[in-house]
């Protein structure tokens, strides 16, 4: 990643200034434009930029919020440990990366920064997996590089569990 040192990633505050941000899907713009502050303000979600150190220029983000879902939607080998009741989950609603850094690793850093945020909310709260609804099959390769997994029956959500990002934190 180009950026030294590394952007600052925190939550989104009316300092930031998403007004040019572009990653090339207007959902994605839109979003960060127009609703994220308000969803965050809500406690419907947790909205996360990236900037240069000593701008306010939104380089990037992500938003994470609680979700759960049900055992038989994942692989049986998965499934099998879990109860029968909803399973706890974050939800990765949102990634996205302006087009003047897209392949440059800022992803990357941003998706790591997320799990290092899940985890710490791993101490305080049970989280089984993150789960993910990728957009394009872009977006699916990017989190299978990952170590992402598909739900069998929806190829488009994917999920992590949390023990296996423990286990790569070491």
């Amino acid at each position: 990643m180009p950026h030294t040192p590394p952007p600052v990633v925190e939550p989104l505050d009316r300092i930031h200034d998403r007004e040019d941000f572009d990653c090339g899907l207007p959902a994605l713009n839109d979003y960060l434009r127009r609703q994220a502050a308000q969803d965050a303000r809500r406690g419907v979600s947790r909205v996360y930029v990236a900037h240069e150190r000593g701008s306010t220029k939104v380089l990037g983000y992500y938003t994470l919020s609680a979700a759960s879902f049900y055992r038989k939607s994942l692989p049986e080998a998965e499934a099998r440990r879990l109860p029968h009741y909803p399973v706890p989950a974050v939800l990765l609603g949102r990634l996205a990366v302006d087009r003047a850094l897209q392949g440059q690793g800022l992803g990357k850093y941003l998706l790591f920064d997320a799990f290092q945020r899940v985890l710490w909310a791993a101490e305080t709260l049970a989280v089984y997996a993150v789960i993910v609804d990728a957009k394009n099959d872009e977006a699916r390769a990017f989190y299978e590089r990952y170590g992402f997994l598909r739900f069998p029956d929806t190829p488009s959500r994917l999920f992590i569990s949390v023990e296996a990002l423990r286990r790569a934190a070491g």
